[in-house]
This record gives C-alpha cells, sequence and structure tokens, in this order.
C-alpha cells in the first residue's frame, strides 16, 4: 500500500490544492464546517502553511499563524480519511514543531476536541492557569 517515505512535506504556498483543502475543512471538519472557499484561500494566503504530499497529491494540511518571534497558533490540522494510520499526522508535527522559522517562540496555542494524545507526543500540555484566557468566538460563522 503506502509508505511513509513515498510522502513528503512542503510549506511551498504554491503547492497547497484549495480545492482540497476547502473540501476537507468545510465537509468533513468538526471546526470549520460551511467555510467558504475564499475564506480558506485569504487563509491560507496569510498563514504558513504546511502540506503533506503523495506524489503531489495534498493529503494533509496544518496552518500556522504566527509573528515568527513570540507566538504560534496551529490551527486546520488533518490528513484526508485515505490516508490515516500511516503516522502522518506524527510526520506533519515533526516538521512544523522542529521547523526553524518557529523556534524560539514563547507560546504555541491550538484548540482540538479529539486529538490531545497526538499533540502531547510533541511537547503540548493543557493551559495551566485557563482563568488567564479570553476569547472572543463566534459559533457558526460562515451559516
Amino acid at each position: 500500500m503506502y509508505n511513509q517515505q513515498d510522502f513528503y512535506i512542503s510549506t511551498d504556498k504554491s503547492k497547497m490544492d484549495i480545492e482540497t483543502i476547502h473540501q476537507y475543512l468545510s465537509e468533513e471538519s468538526y471546526w470549520a464546517k460551511g467555510i467558504p472557499k475564499e475564506i480558506v484561500e485569504k487563509s491560507v494566503a496569510n498563514s504558513f502553511c504546511f502540506g503533506v504530499f503523495y506524489n503531489d497529491k495534498q493529503v494533509g494540511f496544518a496552518k500556522v499563524i504566527t509573528d515568527f518571534t513570540t507566538i504560534v497558533y496551529l490551527g486546520d490540522v488533518f490528513i484526508l480519511d485515505e490516508f490515516r494510520g500511516l503516522g502522518l499526522s506524527k510526520l506533519l508535527m515533526e516538521n512544523i514543531m522542529t521547523h526553524p522559522e518557529l523556534q524560539g517562540s514563547r507560546r504555541w496555542i491550538l484548540l482540538t476536541a479529539d486529538a490531545h494524545e497526538l499533540y502531547k507526543k510533541f511537547g503540548w500540555n493543557n493551559i495551566k492557569d485557563p482563568a488567564k484566557w479570553m476569547e472572543v468566538h463566534t459559533k457558526n460563522p460562515y451559516q
């Protein structure tokens, strides 16, 4: 079937397949259901993106929102269903966490409903003092 060696990670935005990213986020993700394609395009254009590729076909994605010095927000992380179970999410996270341009940041943050164990393998923990955190959250902004 597939070997992990058959896959590669790229941060080249010209390789990012907006159709694949949009389809997954808008139809399969729990966090961005119904997101318009234009918003996906704009978010990719304005983020540091990591794509997972098999024979130049995009099979995974993650975006980092960062100032490249103090803070990193990780979001929209996914591997297409057909390619799960091959260790690609770990390969993706390893590439993100060790990327030279992201080293030295004071804080890394993310939100997840179901992937805590994956992120813990890379040093992530629950927020130590959640009472300090605040947010403005718009539920279902794409409807």
